[in-house]
């Protein structure tokens, strides 16, 4: 991840390129000379990956910390001898700090793109004007879908590639009269890298990571409605096949995948944060 985002060993990280240099730009002034690019197909599916379970790692180190000091060195395994061996020291404050550092690089790397979108819309890029397009689109065929409470605006008119959704729960549900906000970022490379999506309304959910972020997955990766709706099966689908990729959510994930009596507390407290989501702060 760190050779990802160009962070160095120690701890500085690489400046972003111009944003004349943004994929999908070519100046008509200027000559361009072919590059050849590695190819990394794992790489924007390792940063969304590391998005899911940051919370889970933070967790899993916290709780680690407690069990071994700094500096306590590796318990020797039964399998481990002469040259199969793994020597070092317990450090989980330096891992913590890299953890964090990752997650601070992929943020800015999601801030980054809608600098690189409003750049690229100013240039009257196609890509921009596509992606405008699309989303007029979505939203007017939302509109006319009666089954489905959706609003898709922009978070900057100026800007088509940061998305607000309103989504307004279903009667009869357990999202019942809350109101939700989502920012759904995409990147001028999409579908190349996918969006990144985030709860705006805190929700109590099993597919919500307690920082907002949202595991889902596209049946289309490269047609943006497609996103759109998984994005809202995630939230309303209330039988999902178990798939341990979705367990974002460490406590909702307990209780949503636990006994009756859990499941019954996990609706209690989505139906809580539910009722909070349309409380005026």
């Amino acid at each position: 991840m760190e050779g990802y985002l160009n962070i160095y060993s120690d701890g500085t990280v690489a400046a972003p390129p111009p944003l004349q240099n943004v994929d999908g730009y070519v100046d008509p002034d200027e000559d361009i000379e072919e590059e050849t690019s590695l190819f990394e197909p794992f790489k924007d599916l390792c940063k969304r990956r590391f998005l899911w379970y940051y919370p889970s790692y933070l967790n899993t180190i916290e709780q680690a910390s407690r069990k071994h000091k700094v500096g306590e060195k590796f318990q020797t395994m039964p399998f481990e001898s002469g040259g199969n061996i793994m020597d070092g020291r317990y450090d989980y404050p330096s891992l913590k700090r890299r953890i964090q550092l990752i997650r601070k690089v992929l943020d800015q790397e999601t801030l980054r793109w809608a600098e690189e979108g409003a750049y690229l819309l100013k240039h009257d890029n196609p890509t921009a004007s596509h992606l405008q397009r699309q989303r007029k689109q979505i939203e007017e065929q939302y509109k006319r879908n009666q089954s489905v409470t959706l609003d898709i605006d922009l978070a900057d008119p100026k800007n088509p590639f940061v998305w607000i959704l309103t989504y307004i729960g279903r009667p009869m549900t357990n999202l019942d009269g809350g109101m939700f906000r989502i920012r759904m970022s995409i990147s001028p490379r999409f579908p190349e890298e996918q969006p990144r999506v985030v709860f705006e309304t805190k929700v109590f959910h099993h597919r919500i990571g307690t920082d907002g972020v949202l595991c889902y997955l596209a049946r289309k990766p490269d047609d943006p409605q497609s996103h759109i709706e998984a994005i809202i099966e995630a939230l309303v689908e209330e039988h999902p096949p178990y798939d341990p990729r979705t367990l974002v959510n460490l406590e909702a994930s307990k209780l949503f995948w636990g006994s009756e009596a859990d499941k019954k507390q996990y609706n209690r407290l989505l139906r809580r944060s539910v009722q909070r989501s349309t409380e005026i702060e």
